[in-house]
């Protein structure tokens, strides 16, 4: 149990801080619960893809400084195109007729690649789950029982999070919403920007 605790705790100090992930998390609930959803499934299923890399002995490969430049130059290209998409759609309305939405499984699925792209192609993630492995062997954890407190941490935090906002989103007008938007686009630019010189000054 002691396992699971410090594994469900460690799920949720990975997922609650504010960064890219959360910002376009939070900006589709506004809009869609699901498509904010799949958001959060996407980004988690590139952890679960990393941390399977690391426990196949993949460990050195995921390391080289080569290939997280080159993950991080992807990665900040996207995030660029993200904060773009947000920005040109400031001024799409919370409310959608029904009978207008079109292919709701294809934007699931788009929303889906794009929270697994963006967790994907940022280098961070690959230290955080090298980092949680050496933290599991370290303290001599129950390795099932602390992933399985892990996941249960972020499942917890992308889907009660934008629900949260997604039943709030009543209280915000539309000239809010539009607000949030450009902020969001500007912060997903900042750690676009951030990424690129963090790669490239060491």
């Amino acid at each position: 149990m002691t396992a699971f605790i410090e594994g469900f705790i460690l799920g949720l100090g990975a997922a609650v801080p504010v960064g890219p992930i959360n910002i376009l998390i939070m900006t589709n609930a506004l809009k869609n619960y699901k498509n904010a959803v799949s958001i959060g499934f996407g980004a988690m299923s590139a952890d679960i893809t990393y941390l399977a890399l690391i426990l196949l002995g993949l460990f050195t490969f995921v390391k080289n400084q080569t290939f997280q430049i080159i993950l991080g130059v992807f990665g900040s290209i996207f995030l660029t195109y993200i904060a773009y998409l947000i920005f040109k759609n400031r001024d799409e309305k919370i409310e959608l007729d029904p009978s207008k939405i079109k292919d709701g499984h294809t934007k699931i699925a788009t929303n889906y690649f794009k929270g697994y792209s963006l967790t994907l192609l940022n280098p961070y993630t690959i230290g955080f789950w090298i980092s949680v492995s050496a933290y599991i062997s370290t303290k001599n954890l129950s390795f099932g029982w602390t992933l399985l407190g892990l996941f249960s941490g972020i499942f917890l935090w992308i889907t009660i999070m934008p629900y949260v906002v997604h039943k709030t989103k009543h209280l915000l007008s539309q000239k809010i919403v539009k607000n949030i938007s450009v902020i969001a686009s500007a912060i997903i630019l900042f750690f676009a920007i951030g990424m690129i010189i963090n790669i490239f000054k060491g």
